[in-house]
């Protein structure tokens, strides 16, 4: 029988969210289920439950940042254990039977398309999944990671089941190492990971930023340096000396500078889905130096949780500030802001308030 489950949920694209009861499915034999002890919040949370990218299914739970106690586990799962630290990130399933899927890369799901942790169909209840803002959760075992970190880190690591994820996968896909000289444009959830692990996986690390303010937070995190992309000279100082650059941010821009950055064969790739087009490019910017520009889409389950190790192994987390699931409204509005270093994390105990 379904077990009953806590949650703030958007009601709508305009109200703020709200107390929200539902019912959860009990374990099958492949599941685990989940006390959310932590739930990061990515701006998707914000996108979604007011419906900036459309086809909000409401009412809309949102949170893809989930860290946890597991609870209970299906007879087939040997791999979790009651008591064990688990994470789920932005997805819950995928067909699992097709090229993509059978490569670990569930997140380009040809068949049915990756099921969201929120806002996808539910093939158990029915209806639509419910994510993170959530007392627990029941997810596939296939689809739950394993959290190592120690336990007093916990808030922090949930930003890394999207935030860390988002940023790792096209600094492996395209072999961020010793030797590279790599950008990250935009200092905020995404970018101050980006800077985290570009920097671990050893590589000389710039960010560009509108906000010269952000300088010290940069080389905390672990940059060589900040370079202002508004200031023209300082762009131009450092015109085809890039090897590849991570671009975080998700507002439409000019990317034409940018790619100028880029020595011959370099690659700038766009992790975030701006609500209106960037300008045109200057196709030449590319041709006269086979330079490439690229896309990425978080991870898959393997990938991510090798992202988790490599994480542990080197001492990462986010930066956050934690809050209660009471202040989700104010927090959104910060965040569009930007008045947020870096990650909002809630402490779900607080649902119990």
């Amino acid at each position: 029988m379904p077990t009953q489950a806590k949650a703030y949920a958007a009601f709508d694209a305009e109200n703020p969210l709200a107390p929200f009861d539902f019912q959860r499915r009990d374990p099958g034999p492949r599941d685990v289920a989940i006390d959310i002890l932590f739930c990061g919040v990515c701006h998707s949370d914000l996108h979604t439950a007011r419906s900036e990218w459309g086809g909000t299914l409401y009412p809309c739970v949102p949170g893809h940042e989930i860290v946890g106690r597991v609870t209970a586990v299906g007879s087939d799962v040997t791999d979790f254990a009651v008591g064990d630290i688990a994470g789920v990130g932005c997805m819950v399933d995928s067909c699992k039977d097709c090229p993509s899927c059978d490569a670990g890369e569930e997140q380009y799901c040809e068949k049915t398309g990756f099921v969201g942790t929120y806002n996808g169909p539910d093939k158990h209840l029915g209806g639509h999944t419910f994510g993170g803002y959530a007392d627990h959760i029941v997810v596939d075992r296939d689809f739950v990671l394993k959290v190592g970190h120690d336990e007093k880190d916990l808030a922090a690591v949930a930003p890394l089941l999207c935030a860390g994820i988002t940023t790792y996968s096209p600094l492996k896909h395209w072999k961020v190492g010793p030797g590279q000289k790599v950008g990250i444009v935009g200092l905020g959830g995404l970018g101050h990971m980006g800077v985290k692990i570009a920097a671990a996986m050893g590589a000389e690390v710039h960010v560009f930023s509108t906000s010269p303010s952000k300088r010290e937070d940069a080389k905390r995190l672990g940059a060589t340096e900040l370079i202002v992309s508004k200031d023209a000279d300082a762009m131009a100082a450092h015109a085809g000396s890039f090897d590849f650059i991570l671009n975080t941010v998700a507002a439409s821009h000019d990317l034409n500078p940018f790619l100028a950055l880029l020595k011959r064969d370099g690659t700038m790739t766009l992790v975030g889905v701006p609500e209106e087009p960037h300008p045109a490019l200057d196709v030449g910017t590319l041709v006269f130096r086979r330079r490439a520009l690229a896309g990425s889409l978080i991870g898959g389950i393997a990938e991510t949780q090798e992202m988790l190790d490599f994480c542990r192994d080197h001492g990462i987390v986010s930066d956050i500030e934690m809050i209660d699931i009471q202040e989700i409204d104010g927090a959104y509005e910060r965040m569009v802001k930007s008045d947020v270093k870096y990650r909002f994390v809630i402490d779900m105990a607080s649902l119990k308030a």
